[in-house]
């Protein structure tokens, strides 16, 4: 077993806070990567080894095993082996100030959406969305990939929040979507115009590990040890709630006002260890409902998870 530091892919946003204390209060000993694309961008770079562990969207860690066929050479890359927020997550629906032809959810129907990647929840949730709103093609389901059957005119991919907020202004695309509070400072001062919302229907993120730290039941004791010390750093994020607001208000792009308000609404684990199976499954039935998985292809809900004993 190597005594290097891991290297942790995270997203810089508000939810990465019981990492940061962590690190800063509990000794986690690893390199910190921030990664604003997001969760797409971190499964190429797991994939790449360019980092060992990851903390992202549930949605976006399910799609690209899913999406994968398992065989000698390829195993996906990664596993998931803990659970990091168990509240779902809200993503606001945003279009640019200045465009009065877009009033309403429903008229994305058909629209240019934009994305941070392809695979990423930005891109996935376009689907659920579709779903939700009855607008899948009636040829998407059983043996129909997301691809082949799109509710949407094009997917645009623009990598971070900055280069979206700009393309729904410019017309390079109609909307996206991005996670609430993060929006929020940009509803505020007139960049961008919500138009609404959608909840995740599941716990929104998740920890991920290279499948190269993983030996079939027994994880890297690196990994063990970095879940142990994500709940000490949840801990102290529940236990001093104004250390959280200065942090986020200070080094964040959240003003105090927001961060107060986001902290109503999440809810970490005791512990992060371990992924409940029946989150994972019902996942994939909503993914493949919604086009983004085949059934019965890719690797299925049961071998994504690490069981660990």
């Amino acid at each position: 077993m190597s005594s290097q530091p891991l290297k942790i892919g995270f997203v810089p946003e508000h939810f990465s806070t019981p990492i940061y204390f962590a690190h800063k209060h509990f000794g986690l000993d690893a390199e910190l990567i921030p990664f604003p694309s997001g969760t797409g961008h971190m499964i190429t770079a797991i994939r790449a080894g360019e980092i060992d562990v990851a903390i992202g969207l549930t949605e976006g860690w399910i799609a690209g095993l899913g999406k994968t066929e398992q065989t000698e050479e390829n195993d996906g890359g990664y596993r998931l082996v803990g659970t990091f927020v168990e509240t779902p997550l809200c993503w606001a629906i945003s279009t640019g100030n200045q465009r009065p032809e877009i009033q309403s959810v429903d008229s994305l129907k058909g629209g240019k959406i934009g994305v941070s990647r392809i695979g990423s929840g930005s891109y996935v949730m376009g689907y659920v969305l579709a779903d939700q709103r009855a607008w899948l093609p009636p040829t998407t389901g059983v043996g129909t990939s997301a691809e082949s059957a799109s509710p949407y005119s094009d997917f645009v991919v623009f990598n971070t929040f900055e280069n979206l907020r700009k393309a729904v202004n410019d017309g390079t695309a109609d909307f996206f979507m991005w996670e609430h509070f993060t929006s929020k400072k940009y509803y505020d001062n007139g960049e961008i115009r919500r138009v609404g919302e959608i909840y995740t229907p599941w716990s929104s993120w998740k920890i991920v590990a290279s499948t190269k730290l993983v030996k079939g039941t027994v994880l890297d004791g690196r990994v063990d040890d970095l879940l142990e010390k994500l709940n000490k750093g949840i801990r102290h994020f529940n236990e001093n709630p104004e250390e959280a607001v200065e942090y986020i208000s200070t080094n964040l792009d959240y003003s105090e006002e927001d961060a107060r308000e986001w902290l109503k609404t999440v809810k970490f684990p005791e512990r992060t260890q371990g992924v409940d199976l029946n989150v994972v499954r019902s996942t994939v039935d909503i993914l493949n409902k919604a086009g983004v998985l085949t059934q019965g292809k890719g690797i299925q809900a049961g071998d994504m998870i690490v069981k660990q004993r």
